[in-house]
């Protein structure tokens, strides 16, 4: 079971993916295509529902042309 602490994280990190994501212009279907995965589970870690590997978010990472510290950047 994830902690209320870790929710907070999730939740955090996938708001910073979907600010990134809109800054580039990208819909959740840009990005999964990009990134080779369904836009669906883009929406669940956008969400903070998917507790996304850290290969899925380096994958994200690159298909947002972004370093992945850049993406985790002020992500508590």
């Amino acid at each position: 079971m994830i902690s209320v602490k870790d929710k907070a994280f999730l939740i955090s990190l996938g708001k910073r993916i979907r600010k990134i994501r809109k800054s580039k212009g990208l819909s959740m279907e840009n990005l999964g295509y990009k990134a080779n995965l369904e836009y669906s589970q883009i929406s669940r870690i956008e969400l903070g529902v998917n507790n996304a590997t850290i290969c899925s978010l380096k994958v994200i990472a690159d298909a947002l042309e972004v370093p992945l510290s850049e993406m985790m950047e002020g992500v508590e």
